[in-house]
C-alpha cells in the first residue's frame, strides 16, 4: 500500500518549502519517493499521481492501493490507471450522483450521471448502517458503516467510486452524529470490504510518524541549505536514510529480546511491545561502532602480558 503526505521545512532564507513524500506502508512507512513542490508550478495532486504512476510502471503486475488525505483528490485524477486504487477522505461539500442509467437506444447523447444524491450528509440519511469491528490505530473499535457505489463527477468524472461512511458507536452531539456520520471515505476500489477500506485509511498514519522520526531522530530538515539543488536533495536523502535504517533492522538487526531489554532499562515503558525507530537507529549505530573499533586479534598480546614484559625489562635494567 502507498501513502502520500506533505511536510514543510524552513530554509535559512526564512522561506518554507514543501516536500511531497510517497511511502510503502505496512506496519511502518518506508519512504521511497520524494519531490519538491513549488507554488505556481505543477499541483500537488498532479505530483502525487505522477509519483504513484512511476511506481506502478515498475510493478506492472501488481495493484497499488494508494491512500491520501482530503487535499489529494481533484480533477487531476481523471483517467487514472486502473492498476491504481485511490482512497481518501471525502470532502463535506462534495456532490455525489447515482451511476448513469442504461442507454435507451434513442437519439441524442446518453446521460453521463444519474440522479443527484447530494453531499455525504444527505447520503448518510439514505443508507442502511450495520455494526461491525475494525482494527485501526493499534486497537479494535466497534463502529457503524454504510457504503454506496456512485459517481463523484467533479473529481473522478465517469469512473465509479465507492463511498464508505464511518460512525463511532459512542457518537453523540458534537462528535459527528449531528451531520449523520463521523468520517467519510471515498475509494476507487469497488471490491475490497468496507472494513478493510477503513483499516487501509487508518494505516496512512504511519507516514506521519515517519516524518516525525525523520525530523526528531535523523535531523531531517535541519540542514541549512541555500542552493536549489541542496534543497531538492538533502531532505529526500534523509527520508531515504529512514528506509535504509528500517530495512536493515528488519532483515539483520532485529532480535526478539530487543523490546524486553529496552523495557528492563526503562521500566516506565510498561506497554512497549515493538521497537521504535529510535531503537533501530541506536542499534545500527552500536553495530557500526563495533565494526569500526574491533577488538584485538587472538595472536595479539593482551595488556596484562605487555605490562608483565615491561616490568621484567625494568627489573632487568634493560
Amino acid at each position: 500500500m502507498l501513502a502520500v503526505c506533505r511536510s514543510c521545512f524552513t530554509a535559512p532564507t526564512f522561506r518554507t518549502f514543501c516536500i511531497l513524500l510517497t511511502g510503502l506502508v505496512a506496519q511502518v512507512c518506508l519512504p521511497v519517493l520524494a519531490c519538491l513542490w513549488r507554488p505556481k508550478h505543477t499541483g500537488k495532486i498532479a505530483l502525487a499521481r505522477e509519483m504513484t504512476e512511476l511506481l506502478a510502471a515498475h510493478f506492472p503486475h501488481r495493484t497499488l492501493h494508494t491512500v491520501r488525505d482530503a487535499a489529494y483528490v481533484g480533477e487531476h485524477l481523471r483517467g487514472l490507471n486502473p492498476q491504481i486504487t485511490w482512497t481518501s477522505r471525502l470532502k463535506v461539500t462534495s456532490v455525489l450522483h447515482e451511476l448513469p442509467p442504461p442507454r435507451t437506444g434513442k437519439k441524442g447523447r446518453p446521460r453521463t450521471r444519474g440522479p443527484r444524491l447530494g453531499t455525504p450528509t444527505d447520503l448518510s440519511q439514505q443508507l442502511d448502517w450495520h455494526r461491525t469491528k475494525v482494527r485501526r490505530y493499534g486497537r479494535v473499535d466497534t463502529v457503524f458503516l454504510a457504503e454506496h457505489i456512485c459517481l463523484w463527477y467533479g473529481s473522478f468524472h465517469t469512473r465509479p467510486i465507492r463511498v464508505v461512511l464511518v460512525r463511532d458507536s459512542n457518537c453523540g452531539p458534537g462528535t459527528g452524529l449531528d451531520r449523520g456520520y463521523g468520517t467519510a471515505l471515498v475509494t476507487t476500489d469497488l471490491t475490497t470490504s468496507a472494513e478493510q477500506i477503513v483499516e487501509r485509511y487508518a494505516a496512512r498514519w504511519a507516514i506521519e510518524t515517519a516524518f516525525f522520526d525523520a525530523r526528531q531522530t535523523l535531523g531531517v530538515g535541519e540542514a541549512r541549505n541555500r542552493t536549489r539543488l541542496a534543497v531538492e536533495r538533502t531532505v529526500p536523502f534523509g527520508l531515504l536514510a529512514c528506509t535504509v535504517v528500517t530495512t536493515w533492522y528488519a532483515l539483520v538487526g532485529h532480535q526478539p529480546a530487543d523490546t524486553d531489554e529496552h523495557r528492563a532499562r526503562a521500566r516506565w515503558y510498561t506497554t512497549k511491545t515493538q521497537p521504535s525507530f529510535e531503537d533501530m537507529t541506536a542499534k545500527l549505530r552500536r553495530t557500526i561502532i563495533a565494526h569500526r573499533f574491533r577488538g584485538p586479534h587472538p595472536h595479539q598480546a593482551q595488556p596484562e602480558e605487555i605490562q608483565a614484559v615491561l616490568t621484567a625489562w625494568a627489573t632487568a635494567g634493560t
